[in-house]
């Protein structure tokens, strides 16, 4: 259990941590605009959208993972569930304006066009669509607004991270690997949510029975 007096700490040692990526692959941008020594391969484009792409996967099995790291440990991160999320929608849209700004260069009849011939980019713009929405109602005026209905709103984080998964896989042209890994963790994670909504039912059943 987490004493108060410890969360604005571990706050912002999220916020060091979930930004560090951002920082390092600005810096490699910048040394590669500038022509100096960088490791963004010979295809600078390509890196940066395949970095931001794995990077928003990852916040959103992170922030996944929440919910069964509370159950395990009894930790008090539930309060930090919504800035993860957060996180995750900042890396997927840096992962979109990487595709709209240097793939396409704000063509917007070739980028409709690539999303509804593709299957990969069609999964890649439900999952942004989907984190966009989430992100939008994560705020405190939203969760008083929406009420109950808030909850059931967010539970879009399942679906959209499949289709980001899916879009994370299909992406790749050769190592499968890491998207392997990353569909694994989540089916992990969809089996425990599914294994516990299964014993509450039973549960509720049996109060009932009794």
């Amino acid at each position: 259990m987490l004493a108060k007096k410890y969360r604005p700490w571990l706050r912002l040692l999220i916020h060091i941590i979930c930004v560090a990526p951002a920082l390092w692959i600005s810096y490699q941008i910048w040394l590669w605009l500038n022509f100096e020594t960088h490791v963004l391969t010979a295809n600078p484009i390509e890196h940066i959208t395949d970095f931001t792409g794995k990077w928003t996967v990852r916040f959103l099995l992170i922030t996944l993972s929440v919910t069964p790291l509370v159950k395990l440990t009894k930790w008090r991160l539930l309060v930090y569930r919504r800035l993860l999320g957060l996180y995750a929608f900042l890396y997927g849209l840096m992962h979109f304006l990487n595709y709209m700004v240097l793939d396409y260069f704000f063509d917007w009849e070739l980028i409709i066009e690539d999303v509804l011939e593709r299957k990969a980019i069609t999964f890649g713009m439900l999952a942004l669509v989907g984190l966009l929405i989430l992100a939008a109602t994560s705020f405190k005026f939203a969760v008083k607004k929406l009420g109950k209905k808030w909850q059931k709103l967010h539970r879009l984080i399942y679906p959209l991270t499949i289709f980001a998964v899916t879009h994370n896989y299909m992406m790749v042209k050769a190592d499968v690997l890491i998207p392997t890994i990353h569909a694994i963790i989540l089916a992990m994670l969809l089996s425990y949510r599914l294994y516990m909504y299964v014993q509450i039912n039973k549960n509720s059943n049996k109060i009932r029975i009794a």
